[in-house]
Order: structure tokens, then sequence, then C-alpha cells
């Protein structure tokens, strides 16, 4: 009984033995390949050679074009207002209207946004949002007129913020567009930054006059 027993055992072993020798690496059969292998592609890398090789041996159309209207993940939604036609000032006027969907910025996000004014903006307005950039140079610089004043000039100090993103998004007269430049979230943060400086410019101002009052008495 033993003996058989032990040889039922070796008989055993080395069948699992013999059916480990091989690793099968392609199942048999697959039920609903598409499923079980995914055709998706990572977007922008698949190359032209690639799409001719899908077409070709799967008869499947690759397009790395996102959907239109598509919007990244974390992206705000896109400006609702498109450039107005030359001589035409209608979406203009009204992204008056245009709320800055930011939050108020905390600490980290101001000092980027004041890093990102300094970079775009800080050559023709001034670092100090005077209108003094290194373009204009009291006059000096290579630019005869004066950029906007930002901070001092009732003008800019009450223009909506709309009108800012509007101007920013697609030019304004000398100003160029620069959304190649900042997406659509750095805009809000630039506006976001150059309001912040208006409103400490206005609450100085009041102060700063009734203590010269002060002082000429």
């Amino acid at each position: 009984m033993k003996k058989l027993f032990t040889i039922s055992q070796f008989t055993v072993f080395g069948l699992i033995i013999a059916g480990c020798n091989g690793i099968q690496r392609e199942p048999s059969r697959v039920y609903m390949p598409d499923m079980a292998y995914s055709r998706a592609y990572e977007t922008y890398s698949v190359t032209d050679f690639m799409k001719e090789e899908l077409k070709r041996d799967h008869n499947f159309n690759y397009s790395n074009i996102p959907v239109p209207g598509t919007i990244k993940r974390g992206e705000l939604f896109p400006f609702a207002l498109t450039k107005d036609a030359d001589g035409d000032s209608t979406n203009y006027v009204a992204s008056k209207k245009i709320q800055n969907p930011l939050p108020p910025l905390n600490t980290l996000d101001s000092t980027e946004a004041e890093r990102l004014y300094l970079v775009n903006c800080g050559i023709c307005h001034g670092p100090k949002l005077d209108g003094n950039g290194p373009l204009y140079k009291g006059g000096d610089g290579p630019f005869p007129a004066k950029p906007a004043t930002l901070v001092g000039d009732a003008r800019y100090e009450a223009m909506p913020v709309g009108q800012m993103y509007y101007s920013v998004t697609y030019g304004k007269n000398k100003m160029g567009s620069y959304a190649s430049q900042l997406d659509t979230r750095q805009r809000w943060m630039v506006i976001s930054y150059i309001k912040s400086k208006q409103v400490a410019n206005k609450t100085s101002a009041p102060a700063s006059s009734s203590s010269d009052s002060t002082a000429k008495k």
C-alpha cells in the first residue's frame, strides 16, 4: 500500500513539473478582446506611422485630437465671449459682467501671481504697476507711448475684471494677446493680483492725505 502511495505521489509530482516546463504567454482564446486589451493611447503620443499601422493591420482609425469643447482636468471653463470683429465692441462691453471664477488668492498663489505679472506684464506696466516699465523707462525707453497706469489711474482701477480678462486674452489697442503665454487660470491670477494692488492703493491714499493735512496745520 505504501509502495502504491509513493508511486502515485511521484506521478503527480512529475505531472506538475511537466506542466511547468513551458510558460504560456498568450491565452488560447479571449472573450471580448477589446475589453481585455484596450486600444487606449496616451493623447499626442501616437505617431503618424503608428496611425498608419493601426489602420493597415487593425482597420482602426485613430485621431489624437481632443474632442471639440474638451477641457482638461483642473482647468477652468473657457471664456464665454469670442473676440470682436474689427470695428465692433459688443463682446468687449459685454465682458463687464464676467466675474473672476477664482476664490481669493492665498499667500502661495499671490506670490505666483506676482511672479507671472512681473514676467509677462512688468516690462510694459512696470513692477509698481505705474506704467513705467523698461519699455517706457520714463520716456527714454524704446516704446514712445506710456503703457496703462494700472495703479493710480481711476480709469483702470474702475475697470471690471471681465474687461481686463478680455484684453489679456484677445489684446486691446497696442497690447497683444497673452493667451499663448498664460493659461486661463494664470490670467485670472494676474488680474486678481492687479486688483489687490489697486485696492491697497485706494486704502492707503486716504491715510496719506490725512497725514499731509495734519502736517500742514
